[in-house]
């Protein structure tokens, strides 16, 4: 099943798409609560809104929001080994040894969820804006130190997700060894589709979820993959979240930018001159097959403050 949040007439509303349709769950059904009721919960609300709903509407006119649009955590994973290979280039470097060793994240702002059709700003002093196309999973149940095996059986779905970064910022702040944070802080997209791991799995329930993957800028492919290319398992991702400590139903685990996903890995592999950074007017595509489609455009952001009150007072001079 496939669902979706979109706004009807007292404001935003669960649905589950059928067809070129979508019906409506009772109204005051959110799918993040239906997530965090247990991975039984969305298929059984879903079909019930397909046996009778109070309002049915074209998916082609509704406006959509991001599935879920405040999420307790957003976990974000670097899955793919092409890509890892094509970003460590920009510094001359190869996939760091450690990366095969365990699937490893970071925290990213849940509070600046996007939807699938929203514009994204530019970050303050970015001069290097690039995007990420991702495969994010949802749980719909929590625990701690969960085997492999037990944290995929407790995924209730996925979504596409562009982890947009600042990668200037990026770069600059993890000298310091930290970070990305503010270089990643800016807007996460989501969406359009909230879909049901039987979408995209065929086989038996171990397998890995199978979806074609397209990056486009300005109607310019720049990438393709396939999600079935992942590395680690989003069960091996979960499993080792709650390794001694906790996830919750709800959180979200993004899989990193699939290869050829971002214009960072391109600029590793074939120059900085390859493609521009995104700019203001720029309109970003992302294709996920069955996880939808979403078409983001670029805008300039608010100019922030000053960088200059952020320095240290020892490099204002202030302390000896």
């Amino acid at each position: 099943m496939r669902f979706v949040t979109f706004l009807a007439d007292s404001g935003p509303r669960a649905g589950v798409v059928e067809g070129d349709t979508i019906r409506a769950l009772p109204r005051e059904t959110t799918l993040q609560r239906l997530v965090e009721a247990g991975t039984e919960a969305l298929p059984d609300a879903g079909a019930a809104a397909l046996r009778r709903s109070s309002l049915v509407v074209p998916l082609s006119t509704a406006q959509l929001f991001a599935p879920l649009p405040a999420p307790p955590t957003i976990r974000d994973y670097m899955t793919f080994e092409e890509h890892v290979e094509g970003v460590a280039m920009l510094a001359g470097a190869d996939v760091a040894p450690r990366w095969y060793e365990a699937p490893a994240f970071y925290f990213t702002h849940p509070g600046v969820v996007r939807g699938p059709l929203e514009d994204v700003p530019v970050p303050p002093g970015c001069e290097l804006f690039d995007l990420e196309l991702e495969v994010a999973a949802v749980i719909g149940a929590g625990g701690s130190d969960l085997l492999p095996e037990e944290a995929a059986s407790k995924i209730a779905g996925y979504m596409l997700m562009n982890d947009w970064s600042a990668r200037d910022l990026q770069f600059e702040e993890m000298t310091v060894r930290l970070g990305p944070a503010k270089g990643k802080d800016g807007a996460t997209s989501l969406g359009p589709y909230l879909v049901t791991p039987d979408e995209l799995i065929q086989g038996d329930a171990g397998s890995s979820p199978d979806a074609p993957l397209t990056a486009r800028i300005n109607g310019e492919d720049i990438g393709h993959a396939n999600l079935a290319g992942m590395s680690f398992t989003f069960g091996q991702m979960i499993a080792y979240a709650s390794r001694g400590s906790i996830v919750r139903a709800g959180d979200i685990f993004g899989s990193g930018t699939c290869g050829g996903g971002c214009l960072a890995e391109l600029w590793g592999r074939f120059g900085r001159n390859h493609h521009a950074p995104l700019r203001p007017g720029d309109v970003v595509e992302l294709d996920g097959g069955p996880l939808g489609h979403q078409r983001s455009r670029v805008v300039p952001g608010a100019a922030g403050i000053e960088p200059s009150v952020f320095r240290a007072k020892t490099a204002l001079g202030l302390l000896s």
